[in-house]
């Protein structure tokens, strides 16, 4: 990796150094040379940390691209991507979620109804599903040269998977939409937009509510406000840990909750704050808990072998600006363009 001559403003691709992360790679762009001929300063394009900053007398939170000294071993520039390429079953990808690329396997092949691939993650021992724009062809880079080779005349140019913001949220956009009405306070149901109205509104069509007479998929016009894309995928390696905030597939919805209990064969017992209710749940059921803030997804916490001290350590490695992005993925809550 390190044969590549690398400038400041470049843009280049961060290999993780821990070992059950192998294969996983951050877009990045070098900011800096360090004072050393061997590492270079870096700024993750799809990260933030949440940092405290002094200002008069108090204090104001605030965000912080995240940045850091990376040996020049680490770096690689971004590959090319084939054009128009027909992923099989048995291809080596990376896959796009979390801010950065992913080594896993395709295990089944594209899925008419929903058209996504199923990709078996070894350090999670699953398998989740992904669009075609969100994969790529897995290569090496070595000594210079991508491992396997590119074929001429079948390549363009690497770009990363665009999540939308709400200004792009168009006709045919999968969204999640959420209510104020009682008993569905904390539910987001999934839908896709029909039309962009005007006035900060949309027409919605949801997957799974059905009108009254239970004839057809309920269509009705939404607040701006009460839509957000669909959130990105995050793995979760293990099990989720006691107090950790997550969604709930329930009732055709995902229900914010808090993992009350932590029961064997990965159950839980998940606290509804909107319905004071409490539920008995399986681990497929839930996903880690991301929120929808100024056209950025906070993720509300993830965590190395879900160990609470940790958690905590690496918090207060990030209050002090001081984290490395790479290990924070797991310990630290980041928000994710």
């Amino acid at each position: 990796m390190a044969d590549a001559h690398f400038e400041v403003g470049d843009e280049v691709e961060v290999t993780s150094p821990i070992h059950n992360m192998r294969g996983t790679t951050f877009p990045a762009k070098i900011v800096a040379k360090s004072r050393t001929k061997s590492k270079f300063k870096v700024e993750y394009n799809r990260a933030k940390a949440r940092i405290d900053r002094k200002i008069g007398a108090g204090h104001k939170g605030g965000d912080a691209a995240l940045r850091e000294e990376v040996d020049a071993v680490l770096l690689r520039p971004p590959p090319p991507r084939e054009s128009d390429y027909r992923f099989k079953l048995g291809d080596v990808v990376d896959a796009f979620f979390c801010g950065g690329w992913w080594e896993g396997v395709v295990v089944t092949d594209i899925l008419v109804d929903n058209n996504t691939f199923g990709v078996y993650f070894r350090f999670a021992k699953e398998k989740f599903e992904f669009e075609p724009e969100e994969l790529r062809l897995h290569r090496e880079w070595v000594k210079g040269s991508w491992i396997p080779p590119l074929q001429q005349g079948d390549v363009s140019d690497a770009k990363e998977p665009k999540i939308p913001t709400k200004e792009e949220l168009i006709e045919g956009t999968a969204v999640e939409v959420c209510t104020d009405e009682d008993g569905f306070q904390g539910a987001w149901f999934a839908a896709n937009v029909v039309k962009v109205m005007e006035k900060d509104k949309f027409l919605v069509r949801y997957k799974a509510i059905k009108t009254d007479d239970n004839r057809e998929l309920l269509t009705e016009e939404v607040d701006s406000k009460q839509v957000r894309p669909r959130p990105p995928k995050v793995v979760v390696a293990g099990s989720f840990s006691l107090t950790e905030e997550v969604d709930a597939f329930y009732n055709d919805g995902w229900w914010e909750g808090v993992i009350r209990k932590v029961l064997h064969g990965r159950r839980y017992k998940v606290y509804f704050k909107g319905t004071d209710d409490e539920l008995l749940l399986q681990h497929s059921d839930l996903r880690p808990r991301q929120d929808w803030i100024d056209r950025t997804w906070v993720m509300a916490s993830q965590f190395v072998q879900n160990e609470t001290v940790e958690f905590l350590r690496a918090v207060l490695l990030a209050r002090k600006g001081n984290v490395n992005p790479l290990q924070a993925f797991y310990l630290m809550p980041l928000l994710w363009y």
